[in-house]
This record gives structure tokens, C-alpha cells and sequence, in this order.
């Protein structure tokens, strides 16, 4: 009962004023994507005045960015297993020069910048829990803190990251809309590329003499079936080029898509039966004696999946949490990534929890104040659930 009380207490102590005012000046620190080194300054500054170690990895020069990820560790105070609490310092485009507004409990920018919630409403979050354990001297565990460089473009930060810096297995990822969720599955995906090369000719005087690069290309995706595939995969090319005037016969084309599946063997078949379509198809365009239309396949990882049980702690300790304030927790599946996938990947459970934010990456981006605090809160109550040990669900 001492425990509950505890807790109860803990959720008394966040300062909703500051946590806003936090937020509001981390959003006006411009940092897009590869310019994250102005506000890695200021958490740097944050995190030591709350008693953390921080360090930044080579990151920044791996992706050709300002700035490594930022990892700051707390000691914690009770023994047992570190927990990993992460969010990224960069933000999309048109990210720079926001200005904030805040009316009727909610953060907007003037409508000409994104707000910078996804992912800024993490870093705010995750520094009003530690200040709170800090001033209230309150059971915590060994936390390490990674905010990552370059997560919108490719979750760049997370790739780079030098994990020889981490001891935590299992941990939370503030990035996500919904604060009574936790993704715990999301896909694979490859990255796939076909470069074709055809012959060039005049396409008004001698055509005959050509073989059209865009035309082979076409006839190859026309044999794949695209867009959703089942419940767990899906396939898209979204980028073609190539050509160089509409009265030249083109010689060549790139195309670009990808592949993604929940389940790593279908996500191989699909990459499997994309290359070999493209491969045949050039193959049955040749004529005797012509080496054109070829095909060069390029096959990336760009991922790999997230796949956390249900009955794995960092699920349980997310619902049990969740129950003590009074709420749900349920556990989600995404289709998109996150740096989380990359955790998973290296070995540290990471669940994808919720701070609010609505409509990101868009001029319309706004989140409640209110939704942080949910969000505050919940992270307070796992920490502290787990330092002192309150069995979970």
C-alpha cells in the first residue's frame, strides 16, 4: 500500500507548466533532419544538470549529419535491469524557424512550419521524468537515454548507433500517436531497385533500332501484383526515372520501390519473385543475338521486424503501469517503422508508446498538453513499478 501511495504521489509532482514550457522551447530549436547539433547542445546541458553521464557517438559523421546520437545514462538507484527510454532530436521539413501557439490546451505552429511534436514531445517528456525522480528523490532504475540523429530519413541515427554504449534489453520508444497503445509488431522491408538499360534511337526517324528501357520496364511491372498483399506484406515501387527526350528511344530507367512483411520469410518470397520477374521479363524481350533489355537488381535491407510477445516485461510492465493510473493498454501493430525496429534488430525490446501528437508531418501537426502529461505519467509509473520491483500483470 506504501507502493501505491508512492506512485499516486509521484503523479501529483509533474509540472505541467514546465513540461509545456520545455516543449515549446525544444520546438523552436531548428533541427532538421542532419542539423541536430543545437539541440543536442541544450539536452546535453539538461541531462548532466540532471545527473546523467552523457556521451555522443560518430553517428552524425557515418550519415553525414552535424551530430552523433546522444546517450545519457542515470545510475539509477535500486538493483535491478536498466531501462532504455529513447526518441529522436530531428524533425521533416519545413522544420525551421517555428513558431509556437498554444491555445485551448493545445500546441500548434502559425500554420507555416511543422510543429516539431514528432519527435520533440519525447525529449520534453523524458526530461520531466527524470527531473521528477531527481527532485523527489524518488525509486528509479538505471536508465539510459538515447535521442537519435536522422530518424525521418531512414531512421539513420538508430543504423549508426554504437550499441557498445547500451546495456539495456528492453525499453520504450516515445513515438507514436495513441497514449493507451504500445506497437509491439511492425515490418521488415527491403529496400529493391531495378536499373534497366535498353538502346537509344530516334524515335521519329528510326525506332525500329531502339529498345525502350521504360517500355521493358513496365512490361515487368505489369506481371507483379502491388499494394497489398495480405495481412502482413505489402509492395510498392513509387519512384521512376529515366529518359532523356520524348523523341529519343530511352536506353535507360531506374525504378525504386520496396517490400514489407511482418513475417521475414514472406517478406524474402515477395523480394524473391520481384527479382526473378524482372530478370525473366528482360530475358523474354531480348532477340536473337541482343544483349538489351538488361536488368541490374539491387536489393537492400532497409529494416528488420519488431516482434515483442505479449507476455514479454516490457509489455507487462507498459499494462501494469497503464492499469495503475486507470487506463488500458493495448498492444498495436503498425505498418510503418520506427527506430525501435532497429533496436529489435540489435537485440533490445523497444515498445512504441504514445505522447499525442496528431497529424504530423503535416502544417495541421498539434498536440495536447494534456496527452503529454498522460504520457509523463505512464513512463513515471513504469520506472517506478520496475525499480521496486511490483509484479506485473
Amino acid at each position: 500500500m506504501v507502493l501505491v501511495d508512492l506512485m499516486y504521489k509521484g503523479w501529483d509532482m509533474i509540472d505541467e507548466e514546465r513540461l509545456g514550457q520545455r516543449f515549446s522551447a525544444l520546438v523552436q530549436i531548428d533541427s532538421e533532419s542532419g542539423s541536430e547539433a543545437l539541440i543536442a547542445k541544450v539536452l546535453e546541458k539538461e541531462l548532466v544538470a540532471l545527473g546523467a553521464t552523457v556521451v555522443f557517438d560518430d553517428a552524425g559523421a557515418k550519415v553525414n549529419g552535424d551530430c552523433g546520437n546522444l546517450v545519457a545514462t542515470f545510475k539509477g538507484n535500486t538493483d535491478v535491469a536498466p531501462v532504455m527510454l529513447s526518441g529522436h532530436m530531428d524533425t521533416v521539413v519545413p522544420g525551421k524557424g517555428v513558431k509556437v501557439l498554444f491555445e485551448d490546451g493545445v500546441f500548434r505552429s502559425d500554420g507555416t512550419t511543422i510543429l516539431g511534436s514528432d519527435d520533440k514531445s519525447a525529449l520534453a517528456i523524458i526530461l520531466e521524468v527524470m527531473q521528477i525522480i531527481k527532485e523527489n528523490n524518488l525509486p528509479c532504475p538505471p536508465v539510459e537515454v538515447v535521442m537519435t540523429v536522422g530518424e525521418e530519413q531512414g531512421l539513420l541515427g538508430a543504423k549508426n548507433l554504437d550499441f557498445s554504449l547500451l546495456k539495456s534489453k528492453f525499453g520504450y520508444i516515445l513515438d507514436a500517436v495513441d497514449t493507451e497503445g504500445i506497437v509491439n509488431r511492425a515490418p521488415a522491408a527491403n529496400k529493391i531497385s531495378a536499373k534497366i538499360y535498353g538502346r537509344a534511337a530516334h524515335a521519329g526517324g528510326t525506332p525500329e533500332n531502339g529498345v525502350s528501357a521504360i517500355y521493358a520496364a513496365s512490361c515487368a511491372i505489369a506481371k507483379l501484383e502491388l499494394g497489398r498483399l495480405d495481412e502482413e506484406t505489402t509492395c510498392n515501387f513509387g519512384i521512376i526515372s529515366g529518359g532523356a527526350a520524348t523523341n529519343i528511344v530511352p536506353e535507360y530507367v531506374e525504378i525504386h520501390g520496396e517490400a514489407r512483411s511482418h513475417d521475414p520469410a514472406k517478406l524474402e518470397q515477395v523480394t524473391h519473385t520481384i527479382v526473378s520477374t524482372f530478370e525473366n521479363t528482360m530475358a523474354e524481350l531480348q532477340t536473337e543475338g541482343d544483349s538489351v533489355p538488361r536488368v541490374d537488381m539491387i536489393v537492400r535491407n532497409d529494416f528488420p521486424n519488431t516482434s515483442i510477445p505479449e507476455d514479454h516485461e516490457v509489455i507487462k510492465l507498459a499494462r501494469k503501469a497503464a492499469a495503475n493510473l486507470g487506463r488500458d493498454m493495448a498492444c498495436k501493430t503498425s505498418g510503418g517503422a520506427a527506430d525501435a525496429n532497429v533496436f529489435f534488430g540489435k537485440g533490445i525490446a523497444a515498445g512504441v508508446i504514445g505522447t499525442g501528437m496528431t497529424d504530423v508531418h503535416t502544417l495541421k501537426e498539434s498536440i495536447a498538453l494534456k496527452d503529454m502529461v498522460s504520457c509523463t505519467q505512464l513512463v513515471l509509473e513504469i520506472l517506478q513499478i520496475h525499480a521496486t520491483g511490483e509484479a506485473a500483470l
